[in-house]
């Protein structure tokens, strides 16, 4: 919501383009406040996460996993196989609902807290940048300053070690996507025995460099969808970095600081326009126009104005986490019908989730039939050729993988090449079979199987096969 005072022309542009078009570069100050000493603490906390979970491994399998070219994926631990494609899209919609609901009652406090983009940027890349170049002013001294030593100093040792830290966060999505255990492999065997691997981490080092040295900021305002969801998902009762209005502008607006002056008495409002919440912030918006789409509420601005407002002896909080209800008709945050809504789909999708958990099978045995061919005879016998894959996906060798044929009971299954499997724990085992059964007891031109699959003498999962036979007249 805008302030009353001001008209709503701020929402035509975005601070990071110019009237020309191009890029404008935005310098904020660095943060110094409590918030932002809460969010060193989350963001260092989830930077250990993000670079440890590929390399931690429950029960043999990676903490995180996504390896989408040959479709499997552990979460928090768990395999996930293709076969259990539908518990992995579960998972993804709880995740989507859960974010839903904590945007519908705080905002889009996840992008400023716990977003990956905004943590490298401003718990890294930007913190690093103050190191080398300095604050906000000298930031702005040496982008006017002419290519001399110093700045070619400074900006040089900046990219290099903005590539460095890009290369290695490269590494590290590799990992997520192909495995630690791959990772370091191609680590111990070097650059030349790997050169498809090296150019996929060159390109993505480049992707990350772009985004942290060029493209910044813009990931938020331009490129990520979710800014553009909070605008169907927030409403008034919902929690944001709010400038407070009504006691900022007062009845004749904001004014500059006099000191000893009554404010109050003369009508001004607590905003001294001291334009250090526009200064600190890291997407450039003025937070005083109220909710913008740029926002990322990473509560900068509430840290600056504190130390403002404790400067010139006024009350904290002008700027601070509060609803629009709260400011304008100072109505206290309620669990809303609407949030009720979203909790409630989250905790049934949550228990469905949980069931089909406990529910999944720890092998899964496929049988298909050969393509191309239909059905052999061999006298009053009739064969059908098959591809078995089975999915061993406990942590347990299956050393002896053998089939039964139980329905019917007479005939035989036969292995090609072997007279059993052996599976790897958290592998798949594939092999060719024929299925022999008797032509009398063919009643149809299809008759269904039923199998079941042992590992020695124990029976660890049973399915069923579809058998071909000649067709029919009488």
């Amino acid at each position: 919501m805008a302030s009353p005072l001001h008209d709503d022309s701020f929402r035509d542009t975005i601070a990071t383009i110019d009237q020309k078009g191009k890029r404008a570069f935005i310098f904020p100050k660095k943060p110094v406040g409590r918030y932002y000493d809460r969010r060193k603490i989350v963001s260092y906390f989830l930077l250990v996460f993000l670079f440890g979970a590929p390399f931690v491994k429950i029960n043999g399998h990676q903490f995180l996993l996504f390896n989408v070219l040959e479709r499997r994926f552990n979460i928090f631990g768990f395999p996930f196989w293709p076969q259990d494609f539908h518990l992995f899209v579960i998972s993804m919609i709880i995740g989507v609902v859960g974010l839903a609901l904590f945007t519908v009652a705080f905002g889009r406090i996840f992008c400023g807290w716990f977003c990956p983009q905004t943590i490298f940027m401003e718990m890294v890349f930007r913190r690093i940048e103050y190191w080398i170049e300095g604050d906000r002013n000298q930031q702005i001294r040496l982008a006017k300053q002419a290519w001399d030593g110093e700045k070619i100093r400074k900006r040089v040792t900046k990219w290099v070690v903005f590539y460095l830290i890009s290369f290695a966060i490269a590494n590290v999505f590799l990992a997520y996507l192909k495995g630690s255990d791959t990772v370091i492999n191609f680590i111990k065997e070097g650059p030349t025995h790997n050169t498809s691997t090296l150019i996929a981490v060159l390109i993505f080092s480049a992707v990350f460099y772009f985004i942290y040295a060029w493209f910044r900021e813009q990931v938020c305002i331009i490129a990520c969808p979710y800014g553009r969801l909070q605008g169907v998902l927030l409403d008034n009762k919902s929690i944001n970095v709010a400038y407070d209005h009504v006691r900022g502008e007062g009845e004749v607006g904001r004014a500059k600081y006099v000191k000893d002056e009554d404010r109050a008495a003369v009508g001004k409002g607590d905003c001294i326009d001291c334009k250090a919440c526009i200064h600190v912030c890291p997407t450039g918006i003025d937070i005083r126009n109220g909710t913008q789409l740029e926002c990322v509420n990473c509560t900068a601005c509430i840290d600056e104005c504190d130390t403002i407002m404790e400067r010139v002896g006024l009350p904290k909080g002008l700027i601070r986490y509060a609803s629009e209800d709260e400011i304008n008709k100072k109505e206290p945050f309620k669990f809303t019908l609407r949030m009720k809504g979203y909790a409630a789909v989250l905790m049934i999708l949550t228990g469905i989730f949980i069931g089909m958990l406990f529910l999944r099978n720890q092998v899964e045995a496929t049988l298909l039939s050969m393509p191309g061919q239909l059905f052999l005879q061999e006298k009053d016998t009739i064969v059908n050729i098959y591809n078995c894959k089975v999915v061993n996906k406990t942590t347990t060798d299956f050393k002896k993988v053998t089939f039964k044929l139980v329905d019917p009971s007479e005939g035989v299954i036969q292995l090609v090449g072997a007279s059993s499997l052996k599976i790897p724990a958290d592998a798949l085992g594939e092999a060719t079979m024929f299925i022999k059964i008797p032509e009398r007891l063919l009643h149809d031109e299809k008759l269904v199987l039923k199998i079941e699959v042992y590992e020695g003498n124990e029976r660890i999962e049973s399915t069923t096969a579809n058998f071909n036979g000649p067709r029919r007249f009488d």
